[in-house]
C-alpha cells in the first residue's frame, strides 16, 4: 500500500505494527507531521477537542480510513463532510468496555451508599452513620445496549438485582434476555430504581433525557450517565434535582468541562466525575492492540473491524 498512517501514539511504542506504511506521529500539535493529502489511515487524537481532531480532514484527500480511539464518534462526524465518498469511519469497540463498566458500577455504588457524604464527613472528622440504599434487590434499566451496555450488565450480575431491563435503538434478543426498542422506554422508566445511560450521541438520543423522561422516573431513582453529556437536557435535570425527587451520577455533562460556577456542581444529590470512563491503565494496551489489528487488516486489504459508517453510505 502507499500513503501515510497518522498515529496519536508514537509508532516506536506500538509493537507489531505491519511493515509498509510510513507512520507519522500526530497528537494534535499545531504543525502537521506531513502533508495531510498523503494520509491514507488517520487515527484521531484521543481526548482532544473535536475541532482539533477534525482540523486535518479537509486536506485529507487520499484518506481511506478514519479511526477513533473512543467508543463514540460524534466528535469527528461533522468533519466527515469534507471527505470523498467511500471513507470508512471506525470506532474503538473493545477498548473502553472494561473501564467504562467499572466506573459505572463505581458511580452507582458510591451514590447509593453515600460515599461522597462520607468523604466530606471525614474531612470534618464526623462519624456519619445511618441506613443507606443497597444495590441489591433494585431494578436497573440500561439505555443503550451495545458492547458497553452489555459489559455493564456483566458486572451487575453478582449484585442480586431484582431485574435488569435493556433498551436500544432496535429490538432484539440476547443470551441475557430481551432488548426493548426505544419506543418502549416510557413504559419501562417508572419501574427502574437505577437508570444507566450508555447510548451513543445521535440526533435521536440528543436530549433523550428531557423533562418528560425525568418525570416518568420513579421517586428516589438514580440516573447514571456514562454516555455523552448532551444525551441529558441539563436544564430539565437541574429542575428535577432541585426537588430532591431523583439523584444523579454523571461522568459526562453538558457543557463539558463543567464551568466552575455551573449550578450542577452544587445541585442536591449529584455525584460528578470528570469524564474518566475511558482513560485508565486499561486504555493504552487495548488501544495498541486495536491499532495493530486494524492496520494489519488495512495493509492486507482484509475487512476492518468496527466500521460505523462509510461516507456516502450508512452501515447498521
Amino acid at each position: 500500500m502507499t500513503g501515510d498512517v497518522w498515529l496519536p501514539i508514537p509508532p516506536d511504542e506500538i509493537e507489531g505494527l505491519p511493515k509498509g506504511p510510513d507512520y507519522r506521529f500526530w497528537d494534535g500539535a499545531e504543525d502537521f507531521p506531513a502533508d495531510p493529502a498523503d494520509c491514507a489511515f488517520y487515527v484521531v487524537p484521543y481526548m482532544k477537542p473535536p475541532a482539533l481532531g477534525q482540523r486535518p480532514l479537509p486536506r485529507m484527500s487520499s484518506v481511506e480510513v478514519v479511526q477513533t480511539l473512543s467508543a463514540g464518534v460524534d466528535h469527528v462526524e461533522p468533519g466527515l463532510a469534507h471527505l470523498r465518498p467511500g471513507v470508512r469511519l471506525c470506532n474503538a469497540r473493545g477498548v473502553h468496555e472494561a473501564s467504562t463498566a467499572e466506573l459505572t458500577l463505581t458511580l452507582i455504588l458510591a451514590s447509593l451508599r453515600g460515599i461522597p457524604d462520607f468523604v466530606r464527613a471525614q474531612d470534618r472528622g464526623e462519624w456519619l452513620g445511618g441506613f443507606r440504599p443497597a444495590l441489591a434487590d433494585k431494578s436497573v434499566l440500561i439505555v443503550g445496549y451495545g458492547s458497553i451496555g452489555a459489559a455493564i450488565e456483566d458486572r451487575l450480575e453478582p449484585f442480586e438485582l431484582a431485574r435488569v431491563a435493556r433498551v436500544a435503538r432496535s429490538e432484539r434478543t440476547t443470551a441475557r434476555g430481551p432488548v426493548h426498542p426505544l419506543t418502549e422506554l416510557p413504559a419501562l422508566l417508572p419501574e427502574a430504581d437505577v437508570v444507566i445511560l450508555s447510548t451513543p450521541l445521535t440526533e435521536t438520543t440528543r436530549h433523550l433525557v428531557n423533562a418528560d423522561f425525568l418525570a416518568r422516573m420513579k421517586d428516589g431513582a438514580l440516573l447514571v450517565n456514562v454516555a455523552r453529556g448532551p444525551v441529558v437536557d441539563t436544564k430539565a435535570l437541574l429542575a428535577e434535582l432541585e426537588t430532591g425527587r431523583v439523584t444523579a451520577a454523571l461522568d459526562v455533562t453538558d457543557p463539558e468541562p463543567l464551568p466552575r460556577e455551573h449550578p450542577l456542581w452544587r445541585a442536591p444529590g449529584v455525584l460528578v466525575s470528570p469524564h474518566v470512563g475511558g482513560p485508565t491503565s486499561a486504555f493504552l494496551p487495548r488501544a495498541k492492540r486495536l491499532l495493530v489489528d486494524q492496520l494489519s487488516r488495512f495493509v492486507n486489504r482484509e475487512p476492518l473491524r468496527n466500521v460505523i459508517l462509510t461516507t456516502g453510505a450508512t452501515h447498521v
